[in-house]
């Protein structure tokens, strides 16, 4: 067991070092990957959850959580996303016994379909855009405090012409205090590279991230509360941002940060908050914050529910059905649904 734990986390220390200066969002390959893969995590405001009660959907991008209570089940999810673009995931568990537990996951995203025109405008056909991963995840209780998993991988973009293929992988580790309520997890995401790039020469990197999460419910209230740690692989999430007016309109001086709220941005930008209300075993409402997608997102003249995001979800029988709204802009926020099936 000591083995193995020394293994994932020098692996993840290891990722955190040797990519502490990775490049910034839009600039990488496979960026869907990152999408949030259920309601319950969108609701909870980000893409991972450290929360063990038996949700196949989080096992996806926690594979540490990949158990034997998820036999046989499956999880459907869909997202209804801008601009008649939608995405979605799909997912089985099955466990044998000398092996440990198995999650098979296909997600997918299509962008739709677009007018194919020359360098003179001239309409001459249509093409499609999308992008796939079928993922095989794994995980393992090693004993009732201590699980490891990993995910591997094979991930494919079609734009137009434009053809790229590549491989990745995810490892995590938590640690389990089922008596307290108390869980945590590190989890290192897409570890890999790009085996054929878009064009010749031009590999890109993949939206690698380390992450750190917590979850701890309450003793004498049903309700639980969830930490998120994101991007720890790079301290400064921040960029410049050419629209930003920082003339002061009274002094006519440039604006500028002090040291304390400087770093505390910087911080911030790292934290997803989120809080899950139980009432009972078969109904439930969640909350989240996301800080830096406030921060980027936001207009200074509106900046409306920007970051935050809310959601429900029950369970009838052998099904569990969740739906969120995640407000990303305020053009509107995408509809976000999920089915939880035990076979």
């Amino acid at each position: 067991m000591n083995l193995l734990l020394k293994g994932l986390f020098i692996t993840i220390l290891g990722t955190l070092c040797t990519n502490s200066f990775a490049q910034k969002g839009g600039t990488q390959a496979f960026s869907f990957l990152n999408l949030p893969n259920s309601a319950r995590v969108a609701a909870l405001g980000y893409n991972f959850v450290a929360i063990d009660d038996n949700d196949l959907s989080i096992g996806l991008n926690n594979p540490s959580l990949i158990n034997a209570e998820m036999h046989n089940d499956i999880s459907l999810n869909f997202v209804d996303n801008y601009a008649d673009i939608s995405y979605g995931f799909v997912s089985y568990s099955r466990t044998f016994e000398k092996f440990g537990s198995f999650a098979a996951t296909v997600q997918y995203i299509d962008y739709g379909t677009f007018t194919r025109t020359d360098e003179t405008g001239e309409v001459n056909g249509e093409f499609s855009s999308n992008e796939f991963a079928p993922v095989i995840g794994w995980g393992r209780r090693l004993d009732s405090s201590f699980s490891i998993g990993a995910n591997i991988k094979a991930v494919y973009s079609s734009f137009e012409s434009f053809n790229s293929f590549g491989l990745a992988v995810d490892v995590a580790g938590s640690y389990h205090a089922p008596k307290a309520g108390f869980m945590m997890s590190l989890v290192a995401r897409n570890i890999g590279m790009q085996l054929t790039e878009f064009t010749p020469g031009n590999r890109e990197p993949l939206p690698l991230e380390v992450q750190f999460g917590l979850s701890k419910k309450l003793q004498h209230l049903p309700f639980r509360y969830s930490l998120l740690l994101t991007n720890l692989q790079k301290w400064d999430l921040t960029y410049t941002d050419p629209a930003d007016d920082n003339i002061d309109p009274f002094t006519g001086e440039l604006k500028e940060k002090s040291k304390v709220g400087e770093i505390a941005d910087k911080a911030m930008r790292h934290v997803v908050i989120g809080g899950e209300f139980v009432p009972s075993k078969n109904f439930s409402v969640r909350f989240g914050y996301n800080y830096q997608r406030r921060q980027e997102m936001k207009l200074e003249t509106k900046r409306s529910t920007v970051g935050f995001s809310w959601g429900f979800g029950f369970r009838v029988s052998r099904f569990n059905l969740s739906y969120a709204r995640s407000a990303y802009h305020i053009s509107g926020s995408p509809n976000i649904f999920s089915l939880g099936i035990n076979m």
